[in-house]
Protein backbone atom coordinates (compact mmCIF):
# COMPACT_ATOMS: atom_id res chain seq x y z
CA UNK A 1 0.00 0.00 0.00
CA UNK A 2 1.21 3.52 -0.77
CA UNK A 3 0.60 6.29 1.72
CA UNK A 4 -0.19 9.97 1.17
CA UNK A 5 3.43 10.91 0.54
CA UNK A 6 4.06 8.22 -2.05
CA UNK A 7 5.97 5.84 0.24
CA UNK A 8 5.21 2.31 1.30
CA UNK A 9 3.10 1.86 4.43
CA UNK A 10 1.75 -1.20 6.19
CA UNK A 11 -1.08 0.75 7.86
CA UNK A 12 -4.47 0.28 6.20
CA UNK A 13 -6.53 3.50 5.94
CA UNK A 14 -10.12 3.63 7.14
CA UNK A 15 -10.98 6.74 5.12
CA UNK A 16 -9.57 9.43 2.87
CA UNK A 17 -8.26 12.62 4.44
CA UNK A 18 -10.94 14.67 2.65
CA UNK A 19 -13.57 12.79 4.66
CA UNK A 20 -12.17 14.20 7.92
CA UNK A 21 -12.57 18.01 7.64
CA UNK A 22 -11.68 18.75 11.27
CA UNK A 23 -8.26 17.21 10.69
CA UNK A 24 -7.79 19.12 7.42
CA UNK A 25 -8.46 22.38 9.27
CA UNK A 26 -5.83 21.39 11.82
CA UNK A 27 -3.33 20.75 9.02
CA UNK A 28 -4.09 24.16 7.56
CA UNK A 29 -3.18 25.72 10.88
CA UNK A 30 0.15 23.90 10.75
CA UNK A 31 0.67 25.17 7.22
CA UNK A 32 -0.02 28.73 8.39
CA UNK A 33 2.47 28.37 11.25
CA UNK A 34 5.25 27.41 8.88
CA UNK A 35 4.30 29.92 6.18
CA UNK A 36 3.64 33.18 8.03
CA UNK A 37 6.04 33.02 10.96
CA UNK A 38 9.46 34.66 10.74
CA UNK A 39 12.69 32.76 10.11
CA UNK A 40 14.52 35.47 12.06
CA UNK A 41 17.14 35.78 9.34
CA UNK A 42 18.19 32.13 9.71
CA UNK A 43 18.76 30.29 6.45
CA UNK A 44 18.51 26.94 8.25
CA UNK A 45 15.11 27.82 9.73
CA UNK A 46 13.88 29.19 6.41
CA UNK A 47 14.90 25.95 4.67
CA UNK A 48 13.23 23.84 7.37
CA UNK A 49 10.01 25.82 7.18
CA UNK A 50 9.85 25.33 3.42
CA UNK A 51 10.51 21.60 3.74
CA UNK A 52 7.62 21.26 6.22
CA UNK A 53 5.28 23.27 3.97
CA UNK A 54 6.20 21.34 0.83
CA UNK A 55 5.77 17.92 2.44
CA UNK A 56 2.55 18.93 4.14
CA UNK A 57 1.13 20.35 0.90
CA UNK A 58 1.91 17.05 -0.83
CA UNK A 59 -0.03 15.12 1.82
CA UNK A 60 -3.08 17.39 1.54
CA UNK A 61 -3.03 17.37 -2.27
CA UNK A 62 -2.74 13.57 -2.43
CA UNK A 63 -5.85 13.18 -0.24
CA UNK A 64 -4.25 10.13 1.28
CA UNK A 65 -5.32 7.70 3.94
CA UNK A 66 -6.73 8.40 7.38
CA UNK A 67 -6.51 5.73 10.11
CA UNK A 68 -8.98 5.76 12.98
CA UNK A 69 -7.14 5.39 16.27
CA UNK A 70 -8.23 4.63 19.79
CA UNK A 71 -8.13 7.78 21.93
CA UNK A 72 -5.72 7.46 24.85
CA UNK A 73 -5.14 9.86 27.72
CA UNK A 74 -2.24 10.18 30.14
CA UNK A 75 -2.06 11.87 33.56
CA UNK A 76 -0.71 15.09 32.02
CA UNK A 77 -3.80 15.48 29.84
CA UNK A 78 -5.57 16.78 32.95
CA UNK A 79 -3.75 20.01 32.00
CA UNK A 80 -4.87 19.93 28.36
CA UNK A 81 -8.02 22.03 28.69
CA UNK A 82 -6.09 24.73 30.54
CA UNK A 83 -3.42 24.77 27.82
CA UNK A 84 -6.10 25.19 25.16
CA UNK A 85 -7.87 27.92 27.14
CA UNK A 86 -4.65 29.93 27.44
CA UNK A 87 -3.78 29.27 23.79
CA UNK A 88 -7.15 30.54 22.60
CA UNK A 89 -6.51 33.88 24.29
CA UNK A 90 -3.11 34.39 22.66
CA UNK A 91 -1.30 34.60 19.36
CA UNK A 92 -1.84 30.91 18.56
CA UNK A 93 -5.62 30.98 18.96
CA UNK A 94 -6.32 29.50 15.52
CA UNK A 95 -4.27 26.40 16.23
CA UNK A 96 -5.66 26.05 19.76
CA UNK A 97 -9.24 26.21 18.48
CA UNK A 98 -8.62 23.71 15.67
CA UNK A 99 -6.97 21.34 18.13
CA UNK A 100 -9.91 21.62 20.52
CA UNK A 101 -12.18 20.21 17.78
CA UNK A 102 -10.28 16.90 17.76
CA UNK A 103 -9.18 16.77 21.41
CA UNK A 104 -11.36 13.71 22.19
CA UNK A 105 -9.78 11.74 19.32
CA UNK A 106 -6.11 12.11 20.21
CA UNK A 107 -3.79 9.23 21.13
CA UNK A 108 -1.35 10.42 23.81
CA UNK A 109 1.88 8.45 24.19
CA UNK A 110 5.22 8.44 26.02
CA UNK A 111 7.49 7.07 23.31
CA UNK A 112 9.40 4.65 25.58
CA UNK A 113 8.65 1.39 27.33
CA UNK A 114 9.99 2.63 30.68
CA UNK A 115 9.22 6.17 31.80
CA UNK A 116 10.31 7.59 35.16
CA UNK A 117 7.18 7.90 37.34
CA UNK A 118 7.66 11.65 37.84
CA UNK A 119 7.93 12.27 34.09
CA UNK A 120 4.98 9.96 33.35
CA UNK A 121 2.74 12.34 35.29
CA UNK A 122 4.04 15.47 33.57
CA UNK A 123 4.55 14.70 29.88
CA UNK A 124 2.99 13.06 26.83
CA UNK A 125 2.85 13.59 23.07
CA UNK A 126 0.40 12.84 20.28
CA UNK A 127 1.13 12.49 16.58
CA UNK A 128 -1.46 13.68 14.10
CA UNK A 129 0.46 12.99 10.87
CA UNK A 130 3.14 10.44 10.15
CA UNK A 131 3.85 6.83 9.19
CA UNK A 132 1.48 5.53 11.91
CA UNK A 133 -1.28 8.05 11.30
CA UNK A 134 -3.93 9.00 11.97
CA UNK A 135 -3.06 11.08 8.86
CA UNK A 136 -0.66 8.95 6.86
CA UNK A 137 2.64 10.38 5.60
CA UNK A 138 6.15 8.97 5.39
CA UNK A 139 8.46 12.00 5.04
CA UNK A 140 6.99 14.25 7.72
CA UNK A 141 5.69 13.86 11.28
CA UNK A 142 3.50 16.51 12.91
CA UNK A 143 2.16 16.44 16.43
CA UNK A 144 1.92 18.04 19.84
CA UNK A 145 3.72 17.60 23.15
CA UNK A 146 2.13 18.63 26.44
CA UNK A 147 4.04 19.41 29.63
CA UNK A 148 2.67 20.07 33.09
CA UNK A 149 3.91 23.16 34.94
CA UNK A 150 7.42 22.96 36.37
CA UNK A 151 8.58 20.07 34.16
CA UNK A 152 12.08 19.18 33.03
CA UNK A 153 12.36 16.93 29.99
CA UNK A 154 15.82 15.31 29.97
CA UNK A 155 18.66 16.06 27.58
CA UNK A 156 18.29 14.06 24.37
CA UNK A 157 18.88 14.06 20.63
CA UNK A 158 17.46 12.49 17.48
CA UNK A 159 19.57 10.83 14.80
CA UNK A 160 18.84 11.70 11.15
CA UNK A 161 15.81 13.84 12.05
CA UNK A 162 15.46 17.61 11.85
CA UNK A 163 13.01 18.82 14.49
CA UNK A 164 11.25 22.08 15.27
CA UNK A 165 8.99 23.18 18.10
CA UNK A 166 6.49 26.04 18.00
CA UNK A 167 4.90 27.09 21.27
CA UNK A 168 1.08 27.13 21.22
CA UNK A 169 0.53 27.85 24.92
CA UNK A 170 2.82 28.51 27.86
CA UNK A 171 6.43 29.59 28.26
CA UNK A 172 9.40 27.22 28.07
CA UNK A 173 13.16 27.16 27.64
CA UNK A 174 15.59 24.93 25.78
CA UNK A 175 19.00 24.22 27.29
CA UNK A 176 18.33 27.04 29.78
CA UNK A 177 19.33 29.50 27.05
CA UNK A 178 16.25 31.71 26.81
CA UNK A 179 12.50 31.86 27.51
CA UNK A 180 10.24 31.25 24.50
CA UNK A 181 6.68 32.54 24.25
CA UNK A 182 3.79 31.31 22.08
CA UNK A 183 4.65 31.62 18.39
CA UNK A 184 8.38 31.06 18.92
CA UNK A 185 10.06 28.44 16.71
CA UNK A 186 13.12 26.47 17.82
CA UNK A 187 15.05 24.30 15.36
CA UNK A 188 17.14 21.27 16.35
CA UNK A 189 19.32 19.75 13.65
CA UNK A 190 20.04 15.99 13.60
CA UNK A 191 22.11 15.08 16.62
CA UNK A 192 21.58 18.38 18.44
CA UNK A 193 21.19 17.78 22.17
CA UNK A 194 18.35 19.65 23.83
CA UNK A 195 16.68 19.81 27.23
CA UNK A 196 13.27 21.39 27.87
CA UNK A 197 12.01 23.11 30.99
CA UNK A 198 8.61 24.73 31.50
CA UNK A 199 7.22 27.54 33.63
CA UNK A 200 6.15 27.08 37.21
CA UNK A 201 2.45 28.01 36.96
CA UNK A 202 1.02 27.05 33.56
CA UNK A 203 1.17 23.97 31.31
CA UNK A 204 3.07 24.20 28.06
CA UNK A 205 1.76 22.94 24.71
CA UNK A 206 4.18 22.71 21.79
CA UNK A 207 3.53 21.81 18.16
CA UNK A 208 6.38 19.88 16.61
CA UNK A 209 7.52 18.89 13.13
CA UNK A 210 10.01 16.17 12.25
CA UNK A 211 11.56 16.07 8.78
CA UNK A 212 13.54 13.06 7.64
CA UNK A 213 13.71 10.04 5.37
CA UNK A 214 10.97 7.40 5.51
CA UNK A 215 13.42 5.03 7.21
CA UNK A 216 14.32 7.56 9.92
CA UNK A 217 10.72 8.56 10.62
CA UNK A 218 9.39 5.00 10.71
CA UNK A 219 11.77 4.11 13.57
CA UNK A 220 12.94 7.48 14.92
CA UNK A 221 14.36 6.48 18.27
CA UNK A 222 15.92 8.90 20.71
CA UNK A 223 19.24 9.13 22.50
CA UNK A 224 19.06 10.24 26.12
CA UNK A 225 22.16 12.00 27.38
CA UNK A 226 23.37 11.35 30.91
CA UNK A 227 23.70 14.53 33.01
CA UNK A 228 27.24 15.85 33.04
CA UNK A 229 28.89 15.71 36.43
CA UNK A 230 30.40 18.87 37.80
CA UNK A 231 34.14 18.93 37.84
CA UNK A 232 35.84 18.92 41.22
CA UNK A 233 36.20 22.46 42.48
CA UNK A 234 33.75 23.84 39.92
Amino acid sequence: MTDASGGESTTSPDARLSERPDWIYLLREFEALFRHGSAGGSKAIRTHRKAVRDRLSAVIAADGGFVEQTPITKPVTAHFNRALDVGERGAMQGMARALRQVRDRLTWEYGYEKVPPALARKYAYCEILGPRGPILADRLILGFVLFAPNTTYPQHSHKSIEESYISISGAWSENNAAVYAPGSLILNRPGDEHRITTGELEPCLLAYAWVGTPEALTAPGMKLTAPKRKRAGA
